[in-house]
């Protein structure tokens, strides 16, 4: 595993800290059991997406430098994601446009699905998003940038790779199978085995054993 930057140190420390991720039993919306729950709804202040904000831009200066036109952030929890990122990117002095979508589409004013920047043919849009456990949300998203003009997608980043199959027959993990479905790359913040691993001992023998399983179960390597 490369070693970790001190920001995603840090990231890791903040969702702990604000209860963002949790350690216990939890069910995914597949059905699985899990010993650990990112839930990034448990973002409440203007402080915490502040710092969400920045975490993000700092994974996207090293994957994606200048390697988009504009973010995009699927409806509902993607919107607040790619706001918060847009601007720690302008606290940098790097003003960067962003849209997202409605859930349906507004039928008077403008009217349209998507909100924020026009998006035209040839931009290249990068992907803001939770966290991809079957990548569904993503899959309903591509079709609507693809309605609305001929982009480019320029990849996707997620607060936290899961590192586990979509399914049972899979042999990569759905945030790998997702990129691989859509001809883009993709990237996260942190993947659950840097969690585990900067974590340490400040995790429970017993969360650490069941983390094993489930991994051993469901998951696969990074990369």
């Amino acid at each position: 595993m490369p070693a970790m930057h001190d920001d995603q140190r840090r990231f890791i420390d903040f969702m702990v800290e604000v209860g963002v991720l949790t350690f216990g039993d939890f069910t995914t919306k597949s059905g699985r059991k899990t010993p650990y729950f990112v839930n990034t709804g448990k973002y409440r202040s203007g402080g915490q997406l502040a710092t969400l904000g920045r975490a993000y831009a700092d994974a996207i200066e090293r994957s994606f430098p200048d390697g988009f036109d504009c973010l995009f952030g699927p409806a509902y929890k993607g919107i607040p994601l790619v706001v918060a990122t847009a601007m720690a990117f302008a606290e940098r002095g790097r003003e960067v446009e962003f849209c997202f979508n409605r859930k349906e589409a507004k039928d008077h004013g403008e009217g349209g699905v998507l909100v924020g920047r026009p998006l035209q043919d040839g931009d290249r849009v990068l992907i803001v998003e939770d966290v991809t456990t079957a990548g569904t949300s993503i899959r309903e998203t591509v079709p609507l940038l693809r309605a609305a003009a001929k982009v480019r997608l320029a990849g996707l980043v997620v607060s936290v790779d899961r590192q586990e199959r979509a399914s049972e027959s899979s042999t990569k993990s759905a945030l790998a199978e997702v990129g691989e479905a859509f001809s883009m790359p993709t990237t996260a913040i942190v993947t659950i085995d840097e969690v585990v691993a900067h974590l340490g001992d400040r995790l429970s023998p017993e969360d650490r054993a069941r983390i094993a399983a489930y991994r051993e179960r469901y998951g696969v390597a990074a990369g």
